[in-house]
C-alpha cells in the first residue's frame, strides 16, 4: 500500500462515460432532484482540484459530482479513493473503470495494541508517552506511524510517531490537545475546554491505569502525489474529500493536509500550470433515505497565493500547508451548511420553515441560502438570552408535532372547517385508492428488492459504525449500499420473473391466453421489458400516494373532537413563534449582515401584511432584482416574482443565478452599437491616425468575443433545467417540497 510499484489504472474516455451512463440511471432512480447551483465557476480547460464536502454519502457522492461537473462542465474526474475501497472486488473494478487513484490511509490499518498508555508528565512533557505491558519495538510501530485512541463521544484521536525510545517509551510528533484525549491518558478531570490543567496531579483517578490504543504502520504516499501531479501537469481534474473519509455529522471534520500537500507541489513542479481549487458543498436533505434531494453548489475559484508556494519550496511545509488549508475550510463552509449538532439543525430548519409564513415552496437554492444564513446567525448570538429561549420554544414545538405524528405545514389544516376536511379526506382517499391498483404490481415485484436492501444496508452501517471513529449512526454508507444490493439484485430478479414467465408459457400458454403462434423467445423480450416498466411506473405512481398518505393523519385529526382542538391551538402558538423568529431575525439580522435589508432573501411577512393596500402586489416573497438601464448601470428594484416566472428565469435575479447577470438577447444584440456602451463602435468616434483600421479591429473582436461569451452562459444556463424535466428527474409535489 502507497509503494513505489503502486498500480495506478489510467482514465479512459469511453468507460469513464459508459460506467457514468449506467449509474446515471441509478442516481434517477434514487434522488427525487439534484440540483446543481454556481457551475459556471467550474474552469473548462486547465488543471483543478474539485474538494468536496461534507462526504455524507460514500460512493454516491462521487457518482452526483461525476454527473454534474460532466454535463455541466464537460469535465471527467480522477477522484482520490481509499485504498481499502480500491481492493474491493466489484467497487474495485468501477473504479479502475473510471481511473480513480488509490490512497492507502493510515486509519484502514488501525490494529488493537498490547498493552495500555499514558502521559507521565502531561504538562512538562506532553509528547512523551509510556505504556505498561507494551512493545514499542514491535513490526506494528516504527516512526511516522499513527497512534490512535479508543472513540469517546464519537472521536478517537490520534496523533504520529516521531521517535522509539524503548518498549515501553516513545516520543509524539504533536501532543494530544483535546480535553478527552488528555483525559483518556491522565485519567484526571481537572481539564477545560481549551485543554489546560486547572489542578494538580491529586485530580487524578487512583484506579487509572493508562488507557488502550491502536497503532498503524507509516504510509508512504509518493506513488500517489506522482500520479496526481501527472493529471494536473496534463491539465486534468482531480477530485478528493479532504475529510478523509465518509461521515453523518452535522459539521465539517478537520480536514487532511494531503489536499494541500498536492496543490503547492503541483504549482512547486509547475508553477506555470494556472492550478485553482474548486469547492463544493453536497447540501442533502435525507441523504439516506430513497427518493431525498440535493444542492450541489460550486464556490469560487481559488487561487493558491504564489507566497504559499515559495514558503512551500523553502522547507516551511507545516506553515504553507496550514494556511492552506485554513483558505479551503473557510471556502467549503460557504457552501455548506453545517450546524454544531442535529438537534440545532432541525431548530434552524424550523425557524427557516417559521420565517416564510406564507407557505411559498422556496427553491432548493433559497433553501440552502435561508439555512447557510440562519446558522451563520445563530453561531454569532448563541448565548444572547433571546436565542436561548427562541431555541427552547422551538424544540418544544417540534417535539410536539413529532407527537401529534404531523409535518409543520400541516398545522395549517386547522383553519379548515368540517365541510372542508370531509371533502378533502374523501377526496384523497379516493385518490390513494386508484394509486393504490397502479402501484400494486409494481409494489409485489419489487418488494423482495426492498426488503433485502434496507436489510443489508442497515447491516453494513452497523459494520461501518463499529470500524470508524468519526460516524454517528453509520447513515452515510446506507444509500451507496442501497444502490450496490439494487444493481445486482434487480436485474437476477427480473431476470427469474422472465424465466418464470417463459416456462409458464411453455407449459401451458399461461392458461392458454398466450397464442400458440407466439414464440417463446418473444416472451423472454416482453418480460425483459415488461417487468422494469411496471416497476418504473409503480414508483412514480407510488410517490404521489406516499405524499397523499402523509396529508391524511392531520385530516383524520381535524375530525376528532378531542384532538382538533389541540391543533387549533397548535396552530395559534406557531403563528406566535412566528412572530417571534421574525421579530428576531428583523432585530439581530442587520447586526451581522450590513445588507440584511438590500439583499433580503425573504420580505418580513407580518410587515407586509400589515400593508393591505399592497396585499395583491406581494403574494408571493419579494425578491430584488438587478435591472439594466438604457447606460448599462445596474438599478435595484423591488419588483415582485410575476406568477408566470418560470424558474429557469430566476436566473435573473442575483441570489438565484448561477452565473453573473447578463442582459436579454435583444439587448446585447444592440449593447454593441449603442452609445456609452464598453466594446461598442460610436458611430462618429474619431479614428487615431496611427493605425485606424486596426483599432477598428481591436474593438470589434472584443465586442464578438463578449457576445460569444454571453451566449455560452445562456446555453449553459438552461442544460440542467431541459435535463431535470425529463423522465429521470421527476418533478417534486407540493406536499414532499414542503418537507424540507
Amino acid at each position: 500500500m502507497g509503494e513505489k510499484g503502486q498500480y495506478i489504472p489510467p482514465l479512459v474516455g469511453w468507460m469513464y462515460d459508459l460506467v457514468l451512463w449506467t449509474f446515471s440511471v441509478l442516481i434517477d432512480l434514487f434522488f427525487r432532484e439534484v440540483h446543481p447551483r454556481g457551475s459556471w465557476k467550474i474552469p473548462r480547460r486547465g488543471p483543478i482540484i474539485l474538494v468536496a464536502a461534507p462526504h455524507a454519502n460514500q460512493f454516491v457522492d462521487s457518482l452526483v459530482l461525476m454527473r454534474v461537473i460532466r454535463s455541466e462542465a464537460q469535465r471527467r474526474i480522477s477522484w482520490l479513493i481509499a485504498d481499502k475501497s480500491f481492493k474491493r472486488k466489484f467497487i474495485g473494478f468501477l473504479a479502475r473503470s473510471v481511473g480513480t487513484l488509490p490512497v492507502a490511509r493510515a486509519m484502514d490499518n488501525l490494529k488493537p495494541g498490547t498493552g495500555t498508555i499514558y502521559l507521565p508528565d502531561p504538562i512538562n512533557q506532553p509528547t512523551l508517552l509510556r505504556g505498561v505491558g507494551t512493545n514499542f519495538e514491535g513490526k506494528d510501530f516504527e516512526k511516522d506511524g499513527t497512534i490512535a485512541l479508543p472513540t469517546i463521544n464519537g472521536t478517537s484521536h490520534s496523533t504520529a510517531i516521531a521517535e522509539i525510545k524503548g518498549p515501553e517509551e516513545l516520543v509524539l510528533k504533536k501532543a494530544f490537545k483535546h480535553r478527552d484525549a488528555l483525559a483518556q491518558l491522565t485519567g484526571r478531570q481537572d481539564i477545560d475546554r481549551d485543554g489546560n490543567f486547572t489542578g494538580d496531579a491529586s485530580e487524578q483517578d487512583p484506579d487509572f491505569k493508562g488507557t488502550k490504543f491502536k497503532v498503524a504502520p507509516h504510509v508512504d504516499q509518493t506513488a500517489v502525489y506522482e500520479a496526481v501531479f501527472k493529471r494536473l501537469g496534463t491539465g486534468g481534474c482531480v477530485g478528493i474529500f479532504p475529510e478523509g473519509g465518509s461521515h453523518d455529522r452535522t459539521t465539517l471534520l478537520p480536514l487532511k493536509a494531503g489536499v494541500a500537500l498536492m496543490a503547492l507541489g503541483t504549482l512547486a513542479e509547475n508553477p506555470g500550470c494556472g492550478l485553482k481549487i474548486v469547492p463544493c458543498g453536497m447540501n442533502y436533505f435525507h441523504a439516506h433515505k430513497f427518493r431525498s434531494r440535493a444542492v450541489i453548489e460550486f464556490g469560487t475559484p481559488i487561487d493558491i497565493p504564489s507566497e504559499l508556494v515559495e514558503q512551500f519550496k523553502q522547507g516551511e511545509r507545516r506553515e504553507s500547508v496550514g494556511a492552506l488549508l485554513e483558505i479551503i475550510y473557510g471556502s467549503l463552509v460557504s457552501v455548506t451548511v453545517t450546524s454544531p449538532d442535529y438537534e440545532t439543525l432541525m431548530v434552524i430548519q424550523a425557524a427557516r420553515r417559521l420565517y416564510n409564513t406564507k407557505g411559498k415552496n422556496l427553491p432548493l437554492p433559497m433553501v440552502v441560502e435561508l439555512n447557510r444564513r440562519l446558522v451563520k446567525g445563530y453561531a454569532h448570538f448563541k448565548d444572547d438570552p433571546r436565542i436561548v429561549e427562541l431555541r427552547k420554544s422551538i424544540v418544544g414545538y417540534n417535539k410536539q408535532l413529532r407527537l401529534l405524528g404531523i409535518r409543520d405545514h400541516q398545522v395549517a389544516y386547522a383553519k379548515f372547517s368540517i365541510l372542508q376536511v370531509v371533502a378533502t379526506l374523501i377526496y384523497r382517499l379516493g385518490k390513494l385508492a386508484l394509486l393504490t391498483i397502479g402501484t400494486l404490481p409494481g409494489l409485489l415485484l419489487f418488494t423482495p428488492v426492498f426488503i433485502v436492501t434496507k436489510y443489508l444496508s442497515a447491516k453494513k452501517s452497523k459494520e461501518a459504525l463499529a470500524a470508524s471513529t468519526v460516524k454517528l449512526q453509520g447513515r452515510d454508507v446506507m444509500a451507496t449500499w442501497k444502490l450496490l444490493i439494487a444493481l445486482a439484485f434487480a436485474p437476477a430478479l427480473y431476470a427469474f420473473y422472465t424465466a418464470s414467465l417463459a416456462y409458464w408459457t411453455y407449459w401451458n400458454r399461461v392458461n392458454g391466453m398466450v397464442p400458440d403462434w407466439v414464440p417463446l423467445w418473444s416472451v423472454v423480450i416482453i418480460g425483459m421489458v415488461l417487468f422494469p416498466t411496471i416497476t418504473f411506473a409503480a414508483l412514480r405512481i407510488g410517490e404521489v400516494g406516499m405524499d397523499i398518505i402523509k396529508s391524511l393523519r392531520p385530516l383524520v385529526l381535524s375530525l376528532n373532537p378531542s384532538s382538533a382542538n389541540t391543533l387549533v391551538k397548535l396552530r395559534e402558538r406557531r403563528a406566535a413563534l412566528a412572530q417571534q423568529v421574525t421579530d428576531a431575525i428583523n432585530t439581530m439580522g442587520p447586526e451581522l449582515f450590513p445588507d440584511f435589508d438590500a439583499a433580503r432573501v425573504v420580505t418580513d411577512p407580518f410587515r407586509e401584511a400589515s400593508n393591505t393596500d399592497t396585499k395583491a402586489k406581494h403574494e408571493l416573497p419579494e425578491i430584488r432584482r438587478t435591472s439594466v438601464s438604457d447606460h448599462g448601470e445596474k438599478m435595484p428594484s423591488s419588483e415582485p416574482l410575476p406568477r408566470n416566472e418560470s424558474f429557469h428565469n430566476l436566473a435573473n435575479i442575483g441570489f438565484f443565478s448561477t452565473r453573473p447577470p447578463s442582459r436579454d438577447r435583444s439587448r446585447s444584440r444592440s449593447a454593441s452599437a449603442r452609445p456609452g456602451s464598453r466594446h461598442g463602435l460610436k458611430p462618429l468616434s474619431p479614428l487615431t491616425p496611427k493605425d485606424p483600421l486596426e483599432d477598428v479591429s481591436s474593438r470589434i473582436r472584443d465586442a464578438m468575443r463578449e457576445r460569444g461569451e454571453r451566449r455560452r452562459r445562456r446555453s449553459e444556463d438552461g442544460s440542467w433545467d431541459m435535463a431535470s424535466s425529463g423522465p429521470g428527474t421527476p418533478s417534486s409535489t407540493e406536499e414532499s417540497r414542503k418537507d424540507l
